[in-house]
């Protein structure tokens, strides 16, 4: 198993129109993106193989790509098509054909996979998006820190405190209780006794201060979502999908899919500005984290609040290794903690 095994979002659907070619990068892999002659999207190498322009600056026209630098044009499948100074006398060049990868489309994102493994592992299903009674909200950010540290950002309480004060949680010194379970290549944990500590929206959230149904979840090996439950009307998923572009950069799509009942269509300027303002802080804290990393290397010093991370990073580990991470050992603990 790798890490090109899995699928990867390199786009929004509705920003890959008919004309429009995009450039992106998966695992340090530059790619062209476009749509083909029958919509479908298409994932070139970002190489011309006439003098090594990048097609992603070129133009697309019926689903054909050409490159910005001798014209030399590319159907969906990477193979050359024209070459204007062959004029009508052109004929096909079999040994030239740029490289393709495979792309599909499910719940408004498109995926790039930049192998074919013998096991397929299908793109994580994004929480209710749009099902009826739920509202979807995407933003995109880019932070300058690798796929695991990103990962263990989004699911990690203890820094809210701290990065997101009175935004996000204030430090109260209340205790928490955690179950961390590492099963199947993903990383499952139930919270108890929160019922307040939620920022600005506390009230409406959670207005009779119950306790709140609480769980956040790792997939093997890039997706992390969270989900609060606080009765009828009140429950949202945070879903992020880290994308390796290169070792110490990771573009973040993430998805806060909400349903809060007839304040659905109200609540969705306030959710997009909210997610984005404690996303950005969270760009920061990691890149200085990275800087760091950069100067003194990784040795973190683990509590057991951190078991989330280690989990995480253990599977991760096994996929860097090649090896598959669902044949480690199942493991379960029960942590106490103070926010």
């Amino acid at each position: 198993m790798k890490f090109e095994d899995f699928w990867y979002i390199v786009a929004e659907s509705k920003h890959l129109k008919s004309s429009t070619v995009l450039s992106r990068i998966v695992l340090g892999e530059w790619l062209a993106i476009f749509r083909g002659e029958d919509g479908k999207p298409v994932a070139l190498r970002d190489r011309c193989m006439h003098r090594n322009s990048r097609l992603s600056g070129g133009k697309v026209s019926q689903g054909r790509l050409q490159c910005p630098y001798h014209g030399w044009v590319y159907d969906g499948n990477g193979r050359i098509v024209a070459v204007p100074t062959e004029g009508d006398n052109f004929s096909h060049l079999p040994s030239r054909c740029a490289k393709s990868y495979d792309t599909l489309e499910q719940d408004g994102y498109i995926y790039v996979r930049l192998a074919s493994p013998t096991e397929d592992f299908p793109p994580f299903a994004m929480p209710y998006y749009q099902q009826a009674g739920w509202e979807t909200v995407r933003v995109i950010n880019r932070f300058h820190n690798n796929v695991t540290n990103c990962a263990e950002n989004f699911i990690d309480i203890p820094h809210t405190a701290f990065v997101h004060p009175g935004v996000f949680r204030q430090s109260r010194q209340q205790q928490l209780e955690m179950k961390v379970e590492r099963c199947d290549g993903s990383v499952l944990v139930e919270y108890r006794n929160e019922n307040t500590n939620l920022g600005w929206y506390s009230h409406f959230l959670n207005p009779q201060g119950q306790e709140i149904r609480h769980t956040d979840s790792f997939h093997m090996p890039n997706i992390t979502s969270v989900e609060y439950d606080f009765g009828s009307d009140r429950r949202f998923f945070i879903t992020s999908q880290s994308i390796p572009e290169t070792e110490d950069s990771t573009l973040v799509y993430t998805d806060v899919t909400f349903n809060y009942g007839i304040w659905n269509k109200l609540a969705s300027p306030f959710v997009r500005w909210t997610a984005q303002h404690i996303i950005s802080q969270d760009v920061d804290i990691l890149a200085t984290q990275n800087q760091v990393i950069e100067k003194y290397g990784t040795q973190f010093a683990n509590t057991p609040a951190d078991t989330i991370h280690i989990f995480v990073e253990s599977i991760r580990d096994r996929i860097s290794q090649g090896e598959d991470p669902r044949k480690l050992p199942n493991l379960v603990r029960q942590v106490k903690f103070w926010v």
